[in-house]
Formats: structure tokens, C-alpha cells, sequence
């Protein structure tokens, strides 16, 4: 029996220091979490998740309310906190804890830990509910770990290459993935 799971990258939010979870969309990101609620719908999604960050809530929002669904939260699917470098070097620090699983910035979440914090709900999930489609309001950083985890190619480049939002339909047969495909495409 088949799990789906589309991960959910979040819309277009603006960036505030120090307000990681509460900040929300912007009038832009506002509009494609209506285009993510379509997409969401012509898929069936049967159950919604999330990070408890704001913006990837307000992305999967539209859909779940359209569906009547209530959107359950978990702590582990949060951002990966990044921790302390000189922000002008923000690729070379993306690069630098992608290729050094084990390595944190001060104040920082290395990629290992990140990682096993965020597969061990969706482990969770294609237990509980084997055979749906499940759709998972979350990250770049969090998107690219988990899948990440059941295939190797999806790194660094995976990650810039993403948009806001982006969504990737994930299939697994019990709990190895068989098939990833990209359905987002901004116009």
C-alpha cells in the first residue's frame, strides 16, 4: 500500500530578526498558499502537518480549511536553526553545514540532528497513516534533510535550487521511498 506525502516548501515571507515562528506571508506568499489550496485539492490530501512556524502554517492553511481539516503541529518539524556567522556569508554557511553533517554554528543545529529530529515524525506518520496522502507545511532546510534521508542526491544544490513555496510529492511503499516528483512551477 502507497503513502504519499507532499512537503510543503513555505510561501514568500519576510525575514525579521528574531521572529522565526511568528512571522507570517507576505501579500505575494499570501497569494500562492490560494495556488498551493488547488494544487492540494486535485491531490486528494487527506490529513494536514506542520511546523509550528507561522508561514509554513499559512501555506498549507487555505487547504485544510477548503478540506475542512484541522492542521496538527509538531515541534520537530521546525526550522533548522542556523546559529551565529557573519550574515554576509549566508551561502558559504548553507554550503558549509550541508557538506559537514556533524558541524554547528554557535547557537546552531548541525544537519545530522536537524535531520533525525524531522524523519522521526515523518517515520511516525507513514505508521499512522499508511495508505493516505498526507501534506507537511515546512522549510527548505527541513524539505531537503528529509528527503535527504531516503535518498542521497538531495544536498546543498537541492536546496538552492527551491522555491517559495515548492511542493514535492513523496511515495513510499511502507516506509522506502519510491518515487519523488516536483509539482510547483511559479509562472
Amino acid at each position: 500500500m502507497e503513502t504519499v506525502i507532499y512537503l510543503v516548501r513555505h510561501a514568500e515571507s519576510i525575514y525579521a530578526e528574531g521572529n522565526e515562528r511568528n512571522r507570517g506571508l507576505t501579500e505575494e506568499g499570501e497569494k500562492h498558499a490560494f495556488l498551493v489550496r488547488g494544487l492540494l485539492e486535485s491531490e486528494h490530501v487527506e490529513a494536514f502537518f506542520s511546523s509550528p512556524y507561522e508561514r509554513a502554517i499559512a501555506t498549507v492553511r487555505p487547504a485544510a480549511e477548503q478540506q475542512g481539516q484541522q492542521i496538527t503541529l509538531y515541534e520537530d518539524l521546525r526550522e533548522r536553526a542556523m546559529g551565529r556567522f557573519e550574515p554576509a556569508a549566508f551561502l558559504d554557511a548553507k554550503k558549509r553545514i550541508y557538506a559537514e553533517k556533524n558541524f554547528a554554528y554557535p547557537g546552531g543545529e548541525a544537519s545530522w540532528d536537524a535531520q533525525a529530529r524531522a524523519v522521526s515524525v515523518v517515520e511516525q506518520l507513514l505508521s499512522t497513516y499508511n495508505g493516505k496522502k498526507l501534506a507537511i507545511g515546512t522549510h527548505g532546510d527541513i524539505m531537503t534533510l528529509i528527503m535527504q534521508h531516503y535518498d542521497s542526491q538531495y544536498e546543498y544544490t537541492f536546496w538552492a535550487s527551491l522555491s517559495m513555496p515548492d511542493i514535492y510529492r513523496l511515495t513510499f511503499a511502507e516506509k522506502q521511498l519510491t518515487q519523488a516528483a516536483r509539482l510547483w512551477a511559479v509562472n
